[in-house]
């Protein structure tokens, strides 16, 4: 009855909802898709990207549009930029090579990066790191404390792939020996970590593990989404979400690469940077993620 119940309030709430196997419900934020044409012979002055739904497609439009009118301009090339549900749709479509370059999720890239030969063009430095935290999070009438207090409690996941909306919560349930179909009551996929947030914040959830950069940026821009949510604990810190590319396609984009290192030397470039609370663009390097890989080896143990 509780999970016929809480589905009920996400489908008035969220518009849209449907009952998995494991107790694994998944919510449908994704704008209606399209399909993706094949490079022709004359769209040199093309460059497919994407945007991973770390953020809801609404909001990932909003915060991206002037970084990716700027890479149009400084590169001189149109950026047809594609939108899916889940980061494997998007780590697919960079395997196969119809993306030239994409924003990923850094779990999604130690996925990817064992499929296929994958070079990070850059990563952004927010102050002063290019590392990032889980936060893991609860609605402030939980009378949740502890991580420990969420067992046979709701709780939210971002996407199969996500690092810090996934994986760091798998760890944290097996730490205490139990496994996550068994810990909480139910299981909500949400696309995004301001969907999650929101779930949370209108008592949806019991909580919710979720990317702490974009908390924080909801915190400084979107206050009244969080005003109801307290954080329970922090990660430690894991190399920051990158920009990829398959590496045959390196020296195509190494314009776009060569733009995105130097934004911050501009003025419009810096008011953009500044609009994401991003310091500036630098190099990546893989063995960043090393701390997710060993991560994803626990967990699957």
């Amino acid at each position: 009855m509780r999970i016929l119940a809480m589905i009920s309030l996400l489908m008035i709430f969220l518009s849209g909802c449907k009952e998995e196997e494991n107790k694994h419900i998944n919510i449908n934020f994704e704008l209606k898709d399209k399909n993706i044409p094949q490079r022709e012979s004359n769209s040199e002055n093309i460059y497919k990207a994407a945007i991973s739904a770390m953020i809801s497609p609404k909001e990932t439009f909003v915060n991206y549009k002037e970084l990716i009118d700027y890479l149009s301009i400084r590169t001189n090339h149109k950026i047809e930029l594609i939108q899916k549900k889940t980061y494997q749709e998007i780590n697919n479509l960079i395997e196969s090579g119809e993306l030239d370059f994409a924003f990923i999720c850094s779990g999604a890239y130690v996925d990817l990066s064992s499929k296929c030969k994958i070079d990070i063009i850059a990563v952004p430095q927010t102050n002063g790191k290019c590392l990032y935290q889980a936060y893991i999070i609860a609605n402030k009438e939980s009378k949740i404390n502890k991580f420990e207090d969420f067992k046979g409690k709701s709780f939210a996941y971002t996407d199969l792939l996500s690092n810090t909306g996934r994986l760091y919560a798998l760890k944290r349930v097996k730490e205490i020996g139990n496994n996550d179909v068994t810990f909480f009551s139910n299981i909500i996929y949400s696309n995004a970590h301001d969907n999650s947030i929101q779930l949370v914040n209108k008592g949806l959830v019991d909580g919710a593990t979720i990317d702490g950069l974009i908390y924080e940026f909801m915190k400084v821009n979107s206050p009244e989404y969080v005003k109801n949510i307290i954080v329970i604990e922090k990660s430690e810190f894991y190399g920051i979400p990158p920009i990829v590319t398959k590496s045959d396609k390196k020296k195509y984009v190494d314009t776009v690469r060569k733009v995105l290192m130097n934004m911050d030397k501009d003025e419009k470039g810096k008011k953009i940077l500044s609009k994401l609370k991003i310091d500036k663009f630098v190099s990546g390097h893989d063995s960043s993620y090393n701390s997710i890989r060993k991560i994803k080896s626990f967990v699957s143990k």
